[in-house]
């Protein structure tokens, strides 16, 4: 009554506007993912049918034979381009020329509805209960994801048939109601790819036995069909190259991601190497076996599917590219108690699906076994150790809830824009902050190199030009300063040194220090600090792309001695002894300069004391005098660069509002939990 006498509308009022609201924004997320799907499809059919022919669908076009697909004279195998088995040549064999001149729409459409096709089960196939947020945005979310995914960008580019073996099987399990025909849909799965006969062994221990058995009857059946009409092609496939070993590539190429490939690419051979992978595959097949069938008693069958699938690609003698999907499906597990935990599977799992693999690790002889099992590593951590939630588990649903600073109050009434980006008082998981650094690092070296075009050479004129440009403002503000400082420290061997070593060093070694002691000491300032250098960073990399400006050292009449990088040779389009490594171009704005000046700004805010702060702001001024002085940067580079890391800290501001309060921030009680689902991004 109170309030309807204040206000004018009784209170339920305000409960139903916040519903109609929550509503309008669910709808639009909704509508904001599916047209995602339909720009990555879009995307994917434009790279596919914009390729020359020759170029794309590489692995369809060895199939086309005179008188149409895979109609050949001979074995199909006589190639070794054909990887899949009789069973899968005697399906494509009655395509005609006809379809042969529609293969590259056809084939790349047909492809994409199967694509959407499975998102669409995955969606269906989620666990219950599950929100009305999940229910609406799992389907467009599924297929994004799919699209993006690098199996399925690959079956895209070599027209392969992987896709298929995948959905059938989801569809024996989640949408097919009789066993017997369920079974025979994941049998005939298992024809087009033998080790998919693992999920009979899923259906038989949980208690779908008529299923397995139909499963088992179906592959023998279409498999003695395939031998009875092609009974050279059959023996080829299955003795001769033993279930498709050497069909397709060398077995210890990078592409193939079955152990197998791995203990030949560390150099066992011979039956040492066949008495490991039979023994390391027998254990790795009955542990992910055991482990989705709990994952199906418990009533995540989804899972029990990712983790089958998972332990196939493992035991399979040749596993490529376009066939490691499986993995993509694990994401749907929960792993951790605490709901900041919750990102670090889910987020991992996507990036190995969705990047190279050379952008999740460095460029280090050490690393390059992790490198180069990246995909074949995440399916053996699905399978046998990656310790997913029951749904019997008290955290399962209800994680323990991140404990957020109450917020401060600002001067404008908009801000925080992102208000659901709140301040975290505890400290965000650390293998998922080193990858997404990796990541983004990574990213950040190809957008950096893309802007010339991919190389030095193709933006050479342009940034000569804009050089020449900076050089000019420079002298009409009296602050050309560059050969001068250049020249003077040359002939003074030690500074000369001292600046250099300053360069080379210090650019990586103190933010990545002050990161770390952050992380250590302060998280709340770490979460702060990190967003403001992420936006920053952003920022530089559109600099760098609009702008591409050469280096006092890089302009051929200035006379500028490069006093890091030695003499270089303007005579050659692309010089410079990391020509190969970087963008030679990517000088305005100056982001050595600029992680310093963030470097120096956070050290003032969060030192406890005088000096610390003293010290950490002459970071940038010994920054800034070294890339002046040997030659690397222009001085309104370093203006450049104060003018990113402003607006990196502005963002961050605008965004989530001031920074938190350690001394006075309060947790949010356990009785106002977050849900995890409402959990802030990383990059909060």
């Amino acid at each position: 009554m109170a309030n309807a006498e204040h206000s004018g509308r009784p209170a339920e009022a305000f409960g139903a506007t916040a519903v109609d609201t929550a509503r309008t924004r669910l709808r639009a997320a909704r509508l904001g993912f599916w047209l995602l799907a339909a720009v990555l499809a879009v995307r994917q059919v434009a790279v596919v049918l914009g390729t020359p022919r020759g170029e794309r669908l590489t692995d369809l076009e060895t199939w086309v034979g005179p008188n149409g697909v895979l109609h050949v004279n001979g074995s199909l195998y006589d190639s070794t381009r054909f990887t899949g088995t009789p069973f899968g040549g005697l399906v494509l064999k009655p395509l005609t020329r006809a379809a042969e001149q529609a293969l590259g729409w056809g084939w790349t459409f047909g492809t994409l509805l199967l694509v959407a096709a499975l998102g669409l089960v995955v969606a269906r196939a989620l666990p219950q209960p599950v929100s009305r947020r999940t229910a609406l945005l799992a389907a467009p979310v599924a297929i994004s994801l799919l699209m993006l995914s690098l199996p399925v960008r690959n079956t895209l580019w070599l027209g392969q048939t992987s896709i298929i073996p995948v959905l059938l099987v989801l569809l024996g399990c989640f949408v097919v109601r009789d066993g017997r025909a369920a079974g025979a849909l994941i049998g005939v799965a298992a024809a087009l790819q033998p080790t998919v006969l693992l999920f009979a062994a899923l259906l038989w221990f949980t208690g779908r036995r008529r299923a397995a058995a139909a499963a088992g009857v179906s592959f023998a059946a279409v498999t003695a069909l395939a031998w009875a009409a092609m009974p050279h092609d059959s023996y080829t496939y299955w003795v001769h190259h033993m279930a498709g070993v050497g069909l397709g590539g060398e077995a210890d190429a990078l592409a193939n991601q079955s152990l197998h490939g791995a203990l030949l690419r560390l150099g066992l051979s011979g039956p040492p190497e066949i008495g490991l992978f039979l023994s390391l595959g027998a254990a790795v097949a009955v542990l992910g076996v055991r482990r989705a069938v709990r994952c199906a008693r418990d009533g995540q069958l989804l899972l029990a599917v990712a983790l089958t699938g998972c332990a196939a690609i493992v035991v399979s003698p040749t596993t490529w590219q376009h066939q490691l999907l499986w993995v993509l499906l694990a994401v749907v597990g929960r792993v951790g108690k605490r709901a900041s935990d919750r990102y670090v599977w889910p987020v991992a799992v996507i990036l190995v699906m969705t990047l190279p693999a050379k952008m999740m690790l460095p460029n280090m002889a050490v690393l390059y076994p992790l490198r180069d099992n990246a995909v074949l590593l995440a399916a053996v951590a699905a399978a046998t150790v990656v310790p997913f939630l029951p749904r019997t588990s008290p955290y399962y649903r209800e994680p323990i809830p991140t404990e957020y600073a109450r917020p401060v109050p600002t001067r404008w009434k908009h801000v925080p824009l992102l208000p659901f980006l709140k301040r975290v008082l505890t400290r965000p998981n650390l293998l998922l902050e080193l990858l997404l650094i990796r990541v983004t690092y990574a990213a950040y070296q190809q957008v950096r190199l893309a802007a010339t075009g991919g190389s030095n050479s193709a933006g050479r004129v342009r940034a000569e030009n804009h050089g020449q440009q900076i050089l000019d403002l420079e002298r009409f503000l009296h602050i050309d300063i560059e050969h001068w400082a250049n020249h003077a420290v040359v002939k003074v061997a030690w500074l000369r040194d001292f600046f250099d070593f300053y360069y080379e060093s210090f650019h990586f070694v103190v933010p990545l220090s002050v990161l770390a002691l952050l992380y250590w000491r302060r998280p709340v300032d770490y979460r702060w600090a990190r967003a403001s250098l992420g936006f920053a960073t952003l920022l530089a990399l559109v600099g760098f792309w609009l702008y591409p400006l050469a280096p006092p050292r890089l302009m051929p009449d200035l006379g500028v001695i490069d006093t890091v990088h030695g003499v270089q040779d303007f005579s050659q389009p692309d010089y410079g002894t990391l020509t190969a490594l970087t963008n030679q171009y990517a000088a305005m704005p100056s982001l050595h300069f600029g992680w310093s000046l963030w470097c120096g700004l956070v050290i003032a805010i969060v030192a406890p004391k005088w000096w610390m702060k003293a010290l950490g702001l002459l970071h940038p001024f010994f920054t800034v005098s070294a890339i002046v002085a040997t030659g690397n940067h222009w001085v309104l580079d370093a203006v450049g660069g104060a003018l990113v890391v402003g607006g990196g800290f502005g963002l961050s501001y605008l965004f989530m509002g001031p920074r938190a309060r350690p001394a006075a921030a309060t947790a949010v009680t356990a009785a106002e939990p977050a849900p995890a689902e409402k959990e802030p991004s990383p990059s909060g």
